[in-house]
């Protein structure tokens, strides 16, 4: 009985602690090192930039990008539309969930990809822009 009350914890905690993740969509935004737009400007992201939500107010979300940099950005210029970030210098995007599947396109770093779905087995459903659809390494992209 304590066993399954201390699962049962755990497990709590954890999806308490889940990543929220967004992404940019206007053409360009600015991060600022603090919410407000008087504060000091330091990046501008582009659309679809993948973004980890770690608090938000009213008008304001402060993010961590695939670098570990925090930074806050104005929340209307967010979506909840995921992307992730492909972090390889050239990632393999296949047909399956499967290393020997048939190759569907090759993405190199930077490129964002519509998140579509986690497999749970190391691979992540994405589409290109182009809309070719498609499984990539979860290893091989920041945002999943």
């Amino acid at each position: 009985m304590k066993l399954l009350a201390t699962l049962a914890f755990i497990l709590a905690a954890s999806a308490a602690y889940a990543l929220d993740y967004a992404s940019v969509s206007e053409n360009t935004a600015i991060l600022y090192d603090a919410p407000s737009v008087k504060a000091k400007k330091i990046f501008v992201a582009s659309r679809y930039w993948p973004v980890e939500q770690v608090v938000a107010l009213d008008a304001w979300v402060k993010v961590r990008d695939n670098s570990g940099g925090l930074a806050w950005i104005e929340k209307r210029a967010l979506s909840k539309k995921r992307y992730v970030l492909v972090t390889a210098a050239l990632a393999a995007v296949r047909q399956s969930p499967d290393e020997n599947a048939g190759l569907v396109m090759q993405a190199r770093q930077q490129v964002a990809l519509e998140w579509l779905e986690d497999t749970d087995i190391g691979w992540v459903k994405v589409r290109h822009q182009d809309g070719l659809i498609g499984y990539i390494k979860t290893a091989d992209v920041w945002g999943s």
